[in-house]
């Protein structure tokens, strides 16, 4: 393996002049404080709760020849006040976030191995789960050729399991991804294929093998932006066949010519759900590794089995102050599956319920940004259930508070 990367490179490679510097050095911070009162509408093991999250990031980039670069990030993530008790997204202690070698070669292609952050698109399906305290890391391959026009990757990772011990995080073996994802100005084009050992929907629990396919639209233009994205998947779930869908639509247009620079932005998503473990076939989507935060601050649903429409506004107070409100509604796709939270567990059964509607979003996020790298906010959320989640279970309105402090070098 080490005999064929020398050749590949020596085959490659040609003279170039490094413009980067040698060492790069950075670090990120996040202090980060999380309230909330009656979680999943007083379902949740801990419906009360509140607790603090600190987060620190230092990495270096080395730049030791033409075409090579090293790039290392050490993460160190702890929670206090967790209950009932820390998960793998709250607390990691001190470990190694990424480590990886890049080779980058004059005809544009380049190979990167070893831990990395994969962020494509608009994080949909793949991303770096900012929001929660500890990122989602992946190890593998990744080779990458790109023109003119085009970049396409093709890349073989598992995902990265995180313990609360240092040093102690490790790859995932019951899953794996792989994908070949192709993106030039204004358009994506992908294949992502994921297995996974033991998966859990509401039809039941499985060796769960899922390939999607997707496209991606987006640009901006004259105060407008948009993005609009459509996913197909098929595969096998515990011996029967995997059937699912989803669309989502983000829209905004910025009055830049105004005072306060106000925005107005709508997003739309409809994601299949399953139409009952009768037939055997799953339709439930799996958006398998989505960007944290999906729906807003509050994240008491992910993206599977859904129909919303989501409205924002926001406004830029001038002095580095900016203000943004939201308000959301929330529907199940099909009457036959229940809901689900942002890494994909079910949260609340269909029970025989008739009723479509999950509930109602709405939040005010305030924003400050005194210095450079410098960046305050204080949010508020509140989520009142509909007549699915009153026809289940516990349904008290859920209140959030969140406040995060976040200083970069």
């Amino acid at each position: 393996m080490r005999a064929g990367a020398l050749a590949l490179a020596a085959l490659f490679a040609s003279p170039a002049v490094a413009n980067a510097p040698a060492a790069t050095f950075g670090v990120e911070a996040r202090l980060r404080h999380e309230t909330y009162r009656n979680n999943l509408w007083g379902g949740a093991e801990a419906p009360d709760d509140s607790y603090g999250w600190l987060r620190v990031l230092p990495s270096v980039d080395l730049r030791p020849g033409p075409g090579l670069r090293l790039f290392g990030e050490l993460i160190g993530a702890w929670a206090r006040g967790v209950e009932p008790a820390e998960s793998p997204v709250d607390e990691t202690g001190l470990d190694l976030l990424q480590g990886y070698a890049q080779l980058r070669f004059d005809n544009g292609l380049s190979l990167q191995g070893g831990r990395q952050l994969l962020v494509y698109g608009s994080e949909r399906l793949i991303s770096r789960r900012w929001g929660p305290n500890v990122p989602q890391a992946f190890d593998g391959g990744l080779a990458r050729v790109e023109s003119t026009a085009w970049r396409v990757d093709a890349f073989f990772m598992r995902p990265v399991e995180n313990k609360p011990g240092a040093f102690d995080d490790g790859a995932d073996d019951s899953r794996r991804l792989w994908s070949l994802y192709a993106t030039r100005a204004g358009v994506d084009a992908f294949y992502i294929g994921y297995r996974r050992e033991a998966a859990r929907f509401e039809q039941g629990t499985g060796k769960e093998s899922r390939h999607t396919l997707g496209g991606r639209f987006f640009g901006a233009s004259g105060g407008w932006t948009w993005d609009v994205e459509g996913h197909f998947q098929f595969g096998d779930f515990a011996g029967g066949d995997i059937r699912a869908w989803s669309i989502a639509t983000d829209v905004r247009h910025t009055f830049a010519q105004h005072a306060l620079q106000p925005f107005v932005e709508l997003r739309a998503n409809a994601i299949s759900g399953d139409r009952g473990a009768e037939d055997r076939t799953l339709n439930t989507f799996n958006a398998m590794f989505p960007r944290g935060k999906y729906f807003g601050e509050i994240g008491q649903l992910g993206p599977y089995n859904l129909v919303n429409l989501h409205g924002i506004a926001g406004l830029d107070l001038g002095s580095g102050w900016t203000l943004r409100g939201a308000a959301a509604y929330h529907w199940r796709e099909s009457l036959e599956d229940g809901v689900y939270n942002n890494p994909g567990q079910l949260v609340r059964a269909s029970g025989g319920s008739p009723a479509r509607a999950i509930g109602a979003m709405a939040e005010a996020v305030l924003g400050w940004s005194p210095a450079r790298g410098v960046e305050l906010e204080l949010a508020y959320a509140v989520f009142e259930p509909g007549r699915f989640i009153k026809d289940t279970g516990p349904a008290s309105t859920v209140h959030f508070v969140g406040a995060e402090l976040q200083w970069r070098y």
